[in-house]
């Protein structure tokens, strides 16, 4: 137990140092490039950031246990939206851009929504059984490629300000990116392992496990790299990271899993997907309520009060 705790630890501090060099290294590119810092965290440090719950789930379906690979990215996409981008919002309130609130926000709510569909098809509509199909698997793929070609063509920024200090060396950006993104997914994995020992020590179920201690674990390189954005005044890059990684965890890696492996629903209620359906939506209510289109600190305590009324549901429901 003290050796896992050791390396849980050890852990942590690859992933905070990683997520400092992701950062940087992000925002060199960015500027280089002419791509906003948003399009790049939607993108390159959505999907890096991402990784661990990668891992993580296609494990699972390898072996066939749908429970982590689908409380791993419902978790995930939970714990990131609430918790991590309230804590960022309580650190550094987040501008929302139109093109974020036309395009980027609706996109996650209907990206949610059709896994709903996907995944409750027999609840919903009385066909076939509660899950992910490989067809289905196919069919987040297909959105998901759709997804990238158009952040890409259309990312152009409208908001880029003048910025004096020299541009980075390509080669030193892209090895800070891939220097950081090896810090997180080795720092990750090494947390994650560490905490499902210790929870498994204590007696703790896979679905507890899947959405609470494995959901934050893989969700530490975003939290990482929320928190480092922020103190580098770049909101965009981390609301961009969020977003990205949400919608990459749905598409990419349940869209995967269930290509190596049919993904059951049945250790999953309905409960937990409204709770990633009302996730996206009270990030769309800050577009309007409050300073409109601000993600401010009220807004993140508003996050944090949901996610622990959460936590408390699980905890009552184990």
């Amino acid at each position: 137990m003290i050796v896992q705790i050791l390396l849980l630890f050890i852990g942590l501090a690859l992933v905070v140092f990683g997520a400092d060099y992701l950062v940087d290294g992000a925002s060199a590119i960015a500027r280089r490039f002419g791509l906003s810092e948003f399009v790049i965290g939607l993108t390159i440090v959505g999907m890096g950031t991402s990784a661990p719950e990668m891992v993580v789930s296609f494990i699972g379906a390898f072996e066939g246990n749908a429970d982590i690979s689908v409380g791993n990215v419902i978790g995930s996409n939970i714990f990131n939206t609430l918790l991590i981008l309230g804590l960022t919002a309580l650190l550094l309130p987040m501008a929302i851009t139109p093109d974020n609130r036309r395009k980027d926000i609706p996109m996650n709510i209907l990206i949610v929504t059709l896994l709903i569909a996907l995944g409750f098809k027999s609840t919903l509509f009385g066909l076939g059984t509660d899950g992910l199909t490989r067809m289905d698997g196919a069919i987040l793929l297909a959105v998901f490629i759709l997804y990238i070609w158009q952040a890409f063509t259309s990312g152009k920024p409208e908001d880029m300000k003048a910025d004096d200090t020299p541009p980075m060396k390509f080669w030193l950006a892209l090895l800070m990116i891939l220097g950081g993104l090896a810090g997180l997914v080795f720092g990750g994995k090494l947390f994650v392992d560490s905490a499902v020992g210790i929870a498994h020590a204590l007696g703790i179920s896979d679905k507890f496990i899947a959405v609470t201690i494995l959901a934050g674990g893989t969700s530490m390189p975003e939290l990482a790299t929320c928190v480092a954005a922020a103190a580098r005044k770049k909101g965009q890059l981390a609301l961009g990271n969020i977003i990205g990684s949400n919608i990459f965890n749905i598409l990419l890696i349940l869209g995967g899993s269930a290509l190596i492996h049919p993904l059951s629903f049945v250790g999953i209620s309905l409960a937990d997907l409204g709770v990633l359906l009302l996730s996206t939506l009270v990030l769309l209510t800050a577009c309007f309520v409050g300073r409109k289109n601000v993600l401010d600190r009220l807004d993140g305590v508003l996050f944090l009060l949901i996610w622990a009324a959460y936590l408390a549901w699980l905890i009552v429901n184990l």
